[in-house]
């Protein structure tokens, strides 16, 4: 082989190797990607994350027999929980679930439909959960829900990468300038609410002014738009060092994904806890299917699910 060629397979060789190597950086990282859910079984498998992986539209979409609008940090449920329910109520086969931010679930119900990409969906929800505060505050402002059942609650928690790099050991570090905070957006996001009563509890408004105001000009604090899908993934891929989540949240990417994460803990004086609502609507297309399942939600069983996923069963 002449130097020239051999030169030539060099430096192919060379792309070659470096393009494997980015490859496997890209699949090491590409690990960390939702759904994060078990995909349901039969027909073609068919996912190519990030560009067509949709992780937070569950279930059968045609003709469904029951359609629920979850809060979206409960999407680590839905497998389990809607599972449980058909082997409860056996004449309940298709169910379609959505676990997107409240206040986006809210103007679905709004507008008639949810446009995702290129997907416009029609559907109308049989049961809606939230808050409790959120769902009372629609209900004054809509009337939309016959019934409720509160069925879960769950304290917040600051999710930090495995090793804690920033030590982070509070709220109050948030605040610092060498902390890159992951956020809710409060437009959408009833969590951001709470987060910051706890960053007042914790510093006063100082401290929510330094992380939303002063960190978010200079780009250290960055607002999601799908909070339980962002924030993990980016204190997973190194692009901020904090999020504060619901506690099921860290827990789900410690303890059940095994994810390389810790959790660090807020002080109770300093924390909030939500208490989450599942709602009947009174336009319920499925008014039957739609009484069975918040039956459902108040049953041992399905407060067992929660308990396997860290949440707190509802006050008493």
């Amino acid at each position: 082989m002449s130097p020239r060629l051999n030169r030539r397979w060099q430096r192919v060789l060379l792309a070659g190797l470096l393009a494997a190597a980015c490859g496997g950086a890209s699949a090491g990282q590409n690990d960390y990607l939702p759904p994060w859910n078990p995909p349901p079984t039969g027909g073609v498998s068919f996912a190519v994350p990030p560009f067509d992986a949709i992780a937070d539209l569950h279930g059968d979409i045609a003709d469904p027999q029951l359609t629920v609008f979850f809060a979206g940090n409960q999407f680590m449920v839905v497998h389990d929980l809607v599972e449980a329910f058909k082997q409860r109520y056996r004449q309940y086969r298709r169910v379609y679930v959505e676990t997107l931010p409240p206040g986006i679930l809210a103007r679905q119900i709004e507008t008639g439909s949810l446009v995702m990409g290129n997907l416009r969906i029609a559907l109308k929800p049989d049961i809606f959960t939230s808050g409790k505060g959120s769902i009372a505050d629609l209900q004054k402002e809509h009337g939309w829900f016959a019934d409720t059942v509160d069925y879960a609650r769950n304290p917040l928690a600051i999710l930090v990468a495995k090793g804690n790099p920033k030590h982070v050991e509070g709220l109050k570090d948030l605040g610092r300038p060498d902390v890159r905070v992951s956020m809710p957006n409060p437009k959408w996001e009833g969590i951001a609410k709470q987060i910051e009563a706890s960053y007042r509890k914790a510093g006063g408004d100082a401290l929510d002014r330094a992380v939303m105001q002063t960190k978010l000009k200079d780009g250290s604090t960055y607002l999601t738009t799908i909070h339980h899908r962002q924030s993990p993934l980016r204190v997973l891929q190194g692009e901020s060092d904090a999020a504060p989540v619901w506690s099921t949240e860290a827990y789900f990417q410690q303890q059940i994904l095994h994810r390389p994460v810790e959790t660090i803990a807020i002080a109770p004086d300093q924390n909030v806890t939500a208490t989450y609502t599942a709602a009947r609507l009174k336009a319920a297309p499925h008014e039957q299917a739609a009484k069975d399942f918040l039956a459902f939600m108040a049953s041992p069983q399905a407060q067992a699910i929660y308990r396997k996923y860290g949440f707190q069963p509802p006050a008493p």
